[in-house]
């Protein structure tokens, strides 16, 4: 007969901890894997001035549930990360710092207007009467400075790899929830390359 003793409640609640924990775990990863896709349409690296440039068009929609918590109040932040490597074929990839791009969609119930903050649109309109033609703001990126000439060796090769996504962590935290369960909360394109040779 096995008897219940303190120490063995605890140790099966501590089993039980670790094994809730890993459930959770593969839930998030299983969903964050089958997460709604942002297509990549085009991307472009090329030169101005003294500056690599990007250029690229994504393409998505809202889900339905992303949609209602914009009107409801809800920003949602896109992200366009980034990422220079240059390979070395017999030590670590060599990580050139790029920068990452957030833009800001809101929905103002006062003028039933969306509005598209880039960081860079100050004294310019950017409130729009339709849903689509504030997403189409978010799905184009042009000109945006990537990478200054120097920074890259003559001759390297180097690739720039890029991805949108939905920044699920500026959801108010009961939202954030939902990323966990549900993969209509979720948005994010594959990484996408494009080989560079200064």
């Amino acid at each position: 007969m096995i008897q219940v003793t303190d120490s063995l409640l605890r140790r099966c609640f501590n089993v039980g901890g670790v094994v809730a924990f890993f459930v959770v775990a593969a839930l998030a990863f299983s969903f964050q894997a089958n997460a709604e896709v942002i297509n990549v349409k085009s991307a472009v690296v090329r030169t101005q001035d003294d500056a690599y440039v990007m250029d690229a068009e994504f393409d998505f929609a809202l889900t339905a549930p992303l949609e209602e918590a914009l009107v409801r109040g809800t920003p949602l932040y896109f992200v366009l990360e980034t990422d220079v490597t240059r390979n070395r074929p017999y030590w670590f990839d060599d990580h050139v710092p790029s920068p990452s791009f957030v833009r800001r969609l809101t929905f103002a119930a006062l003028t039933n207007s969306y509005r598209v903050d880039t960081g860079r649109s100050v004294g310019t309109p950017n409130s729009y009467p339709t849903l689509d033609e504030a997403l189409r703001q978010i799905r184009l990126v042009r000109g945006r400075t990537l990478i200054d000439k120097r920074e890259l060796r003559a001759g390297e090769r180097y690739e720039v790899s890029l991805r949108l996504k939905l920044d699920t962590t500026q959801l108010p935290k009961p939202l954030q929830v939902n990323t966990l369960v549900s993969r209509e909360w979720t948005l994010s394109s594959d990484w996408y390359r494009v080989v560079v040779t200064p």
